[in-house]
């Protein structure tokens, strides 16, 4: 189809309240260990119905609402320069953050879909479909999946003016777009979107079983209107893992019928896939031929793998698993603490031969109420040379941040959540990611909150800066 619908835009410059912050020193001198990482009001009582419970070194700076017309979930972030990009189930917002303490909307679009996973590039903005929609135009509505003209895939847009992108093109992919990772071609000419998606259903047209494969779609960088599928290609000829039925309670496993999420190193020409069932070291030399190095199960304890992290150096690798799907209580004592955790994995050996090696799971350490959905998602590495330390959302389980330099023995160093949602709705952070010396979040229910973390640990990633960040396109920190 190539219906492209005028986009609706709402501009605005809502401005955050003002948090009014402890005496807390810059660089967390003078400060115990004990200190950074106890409750800031000292207790260690769970926090009520929306009040916030921290560590003392993550100190929030702003918070500011969702706003009309996108009052949808709240997915995930890219950053650029002084600005925040925000995908929604409505659209997407972009927030200008040149001042962290007080950030405004910049502008918003309209353009419904989930769950609208998002990725910048210059001037070009990625925008991933995966809900079935009536055509591929900002003002489609939902269609069932069953019906065969029905769309859903990646759209580009023209983000050279913040205040009024415009939509350039867009290219259906088969089961729609769940996450895509973006990947500069190594002359910078064009820019590769690895899209995933999954669940295939014999009564959908456009998204056939198995369907054991991703989408590549290449956007050629200065005619984005070119934007085509280049292939789809099957990356678990033996159909991946057959999953293991069962419940959150007594433990299952999902089979593999495509990827969740990939995250890509450039630089080393590595990519990490959380593929459902399978967790996958990729070759990207040839950015259109992925070839698996190793690929590793765990089907004890892993139900869904979610995504995947790299270290700086490029040999470990962050498995998350999303037990639940993200609408369960898998924080709390009956799950226990390997159960919907991270995995931590070591890549050892070289070129064709290495592999991941397991060497631990973390969890959260604070036990979640039965009425808080709670689960490993994403986050970021934040910039510490020499160590692996990392920021992450645990939706209701709050904000994370844990150091994995010793891979078997990983730590919480800091933490920041808000109590359980009233009337049990689902909510929580999807997102939390550190860039250019704060932390960022995207609340699923709330809005757009700014943490800033004072500790001597961290101090050093405050002087790093980056004028363009995709998470799941990483980059060495301190190597160009």
């Amino acid at each position: 189809m190539a219906v492209l619908g005028a986009l609706a835009l709402t501009l605005s410059t809502v401005t955050a309240p003002a948090y009014a912050e402890p005496d807390l020193p810059a660089d967390g001198k003078g400060l115990s260990e004990a200190q950074l990482e106890s409750r800031a009001d000292g207790s260690a009582a769970l926090p009520g119905v929306d009040e916030i419970s921290r560590s003392r070194n993550m100190v929030p700076v702003a918070h500011l609402d969702k706003q009309a017309p996108l009052n949808s979930t709240q997915t995930d972030i890219a950053f650029q320069d002084n600005y925040a990009f925000v995908g929604n189930y409505d659209g997407f917002v972009i927030y200008d953050i040149r001042n962290p303490k007080k950030p405004t909307i910049k502008s918003q679009v309209l353009c419904p879909g989930s769950q609208n996973d998002i990725s910048v590039y210059g001037n070009l903005l990625f925008l991933s479909t995966d809900s079935s929609r009536s055509d591929n135009s900002c003002s489609s509505v939902s269609q069932p999946a069953t019906v065969k003209e029905s769309w859903e895939g990646i759209k580009v847009f023209d983000i050279s003016d913040k205040k009024a992108p415009k939509y350039v093109s867009a290219v259906e992919t088969a089961c729609g777009s769940h996450t895509h990772t973006m990947v500069p071609s190594k002359n910078k000419k064009d820019v590769y979107l690895y899209v995933s998606s999954y669940s295939p259903n014999a009564t959908f047209p456009d998204c056939q079983p198995p369907h054991d494969k991703i989408s590549i779609v290449k956007v050629p960088v200065k005619n984005p209107s070119a934007a085509s599928l280049l292939k789809a290609p099957v990356l678990f000829p033996d159909g991946g893992n057959d999953g293991e039925p069962g419940s959150i309670e007594t433990g299952y496993v999902t089979a593999t019928s495509g990827c969740h999420d990939i995250t890509v190193y450039p630089q080393l020409d590595l990519a990490a896939g959380a593929c459902m069932g399978d967790g996958v070291l990729w070759d990207i030399s040839n950015r259109e031929n992925l070839v698996e190095i190793n690929r590793v199960q765990d089907d004890k304890n892993f139900a869904f793998w979610h995504s995947a992290t790299f270290n700086n150096s490029g040999t470990k690798v962050v498995f998350t698993d999303e037990l639940g799907g993200g609408g369960a209580a898998t924080c709390n004592e009956k799950i226990g603490p390997n159960r919907g955790a991270n995995g931590i994995y070591d890549i050892v050996g070289k070129g064709k031969d290495r592999k991941l090696v397991f060497k631990s799971y973390y969890k959260i350490p604070r036990m979640q109420t039965d009425s808080e959905n709670c689960v490993a998602h994403n986050g970021s590495l934040i910039p510490v040379p020499g160590k692996d330390i990392m920021v992450q959302s645990w939706y209701q389980g709050g904000i994370s941040v844990w150091d994995f330099t010793n891979s078997a023995k990983p730590r919480e160093i800091g933490f920041f959540e808000r109590g359980p949602m009233p009337n049990l709705q689902g909510g929580g952070t999807w997102s939390t990611y550190w860039y250019n010396g704060y932390i960022y979040s995207s609340e699923m229910g709330r809005g757009f909150d700014v943490i800033d973390m004072r500790d001597p640990r961290t101090f050093v990633a405050k002087l790093f800066r980056t004028d363009e960040l995709n998470v799941q396109t990483q980059g060495n920190f301190y190597r160009g």
